[in-house]
């Protein structure tokens, strides 16, 4: 599933593309698309028409496009497929185009591509800026808004393991499985560790990581293990190729050269290097 890198470079690219535009018309071709849009395919279009999209926002693994008139926003969910697309009006549909906006000025369309359909779209209103469903998720590590000793506080009395905490969209929201990995190996903390006995230091030194590895990954792109993650232009990331952990297992650490280790987490895994993450007894 794209993390917070990755719904960055599609929002950048958003922001390009379509920020000032006005919204001629939206299709939906699959109603699953919109099924959190409870009033339906036709009410959506309908609101979208004639609306200026002003921006491009993201928090954590979400993005919407604030529009002009009502505080309202278009508000996307990329799932595990989704795939937010600047394509040529005249360009034949996608296989798996789910819905589609065209703009009054006859220029690139805005389409929602998705081939698992885990992904969505709904229209929803703002609260301080922020669409009304997401508005309890906490702010991510790049934020202004992201308070580190508020976020240390809550984590060192969270009584679970330092992944499961930094998976807490909660706590601190844009981190995913991949990431966590990263920032874990980087900070040298073994994912089994129990939050609460992180010190305000190490957790300093675990935020700095989770920003690093993060920032290194929107640097190139995001991370691409298949087809289904592209930017808007419909371009891969090259992250992968600089993954120290994840999806690495029983090649060499390359801080020692201990053999990877993959663990089952969460109906997931969990890759560690066993030297540098010592397992806690």
């Amino acid at each position: 599933m794209p993390e917070l890198p990755e719904v960055e470079v599609v929002r950048r690219g958003l922001a390009e593309w379509v920020t000032g535009r006005e919204i001629a018309s939206a299709e939906v071709l699959h109603p699953r698309a919109i099924r959190r849009h409870l009033p339906g395919a036709d009410e959506f279009a309908a609101r979208l028409r004639g609306r200026l999209v002003k921006s491009a926002e993201r928090r954590g693994k979400y993005l919407w496009l604030p529009l002009s008139g009502p505080e309202e926003a278009l508000l996307a969910h990329l799932g595990m497929s989704g795939q937010l697309l600047v394509v040529d009006p005249d360009a034949p549909p996608e296989k798996h185009l789910r819905v589609r906006l065209r703009f009054a000025d006859g220029g690139s369309d805005l389409r929602f591509v998705d081939q698992r359909t885990f992904g969505h779209v709904m229209l929803t209103t703002l609260v301080n800026g922020v669409p009304e469903p997401i508005a309890h998720i906490a702010p991510d590590p790049f934020e202004e808004s992201f308070d580190e000793a508020a976020f240390t506080a809550a984590l060192r009395a969270k009584k679970t393991e330092i992944k499961r905490a930094l998976l807490d969209q909660s706590l601190i929201s844009g981190v995913g499985n991949i990431y966590a990995d990263e920032a874990l190996w980087l900070a040298r903390l073994h994912w089994a560790r129990p939050a609460q006995t992180l010190t305000r230091p190490k957790v300093a030194e675990l935020v700095a990581a989770v920003r690093e590895v993060m920032g290194a990954a929107l640097q190139q792109g995001g991370t691409s293990f298949d087809s289904l993650y592209v930017n808007v232009n419909g371009e891969s990331g090259y992250f992968d190729r600089s993954l120290e952990v994840y999806g690495r297992q029983d090649q060499p650490c390359s801080r020692c050269g201990t053999p990877i280790r993959r663990e089952p987490f969460m109906n997931r895994s969990s890759y560690s290097c066993p030297k540098c993450q010592r397992r806690p007894r």
